[in-house]
């Protein structure tokens, strides 16, 4: 939590105005009073600073503006999204996967597109690597291909990126509530456990 006002335990400290104007270093408890004296407080801003910097402000509106820009901050962060694959994939799951990962896309996420060798298709690696080369063509209205499909032990993976969105073309029906599902592994390994049952 931000020390605000008596909270502060420095007992010297710069301080900056409401304006952003320097009004130099000072006692805490002076600092205090002319903060109230003006109706506002006075809040931490860099703790670790020698002296610690304050600054004379509204508490109640720095709160609100330091949340807005952490929900901007998280809204605008690019996260790695992982899809798998397996050999075996069939034509309707083969669809629903790539039509999450245009959704991961569509929101300006990475996605690394994955696929997992199991028992005798270790044999049989290219198909991996055929299999890799098909999505990255299937995804190609949507996305860029920052490292090409690679064998690496017991599987194949490939990452891709967005295109800029007015550049973006979907080419599968879109996948309701995948966004809000943030563990995209766990889905995956189920449907991947209901795909080898049906085997």
């Amino acid at each position: 939590m931000t020390p605000v006002n008596e909270r502060i335990r420095a007992k010297r400290i710069r301080v900056v105005g409401p304006q952003g104007d320097q009004l130099g270093v000072m006692n805490t408890k002076d600092a205090i009073d002319l903060a109230k004296s003006r109706g506002l407080d006075l809040v931490e801003i860099a703790a670790k600073a020698d002296p610690p910097v304050c600054k004379i402000i509204d508490y109640g509106k720095f709160k609100y503006e330091q949340a807005k820009l952490k929900k901007s901050s998280a809204k605008s962060t690019a996260r790695l999204k992982e899809v798998k694959f397996r050999i075996g994939t069939d034509e309707h799951d083969y669809n629903i996967k790539c039509g999450r990962a245009e959704n991961f896309l569509a929101a300006g996420h990475k996605v690394q597109v994955a696929l997992q060798f199991r028992g005798r298709e270790n044999a049989h690696k290219e198909l991996g690597i055929d299999m890799l080369n098909r999505i990255k063509a299937d995804l190609e209205g949507m996305s860029q291909c920052d490292q090409q499909p690679k064998i690496a032990g017991r599987a194949c993976r490939m990452l891709l990126s967005p295109l800029a969105s007015d550049q973006q073309k979907r080419k599968f029906k879109i996948v309701k509530g995948d966004l809000m599902n943030e563990d995209e592994d766990e889905f995956d390994d189920e449907i991947d456990d209901i795909n080898e049952g049906e085997e």
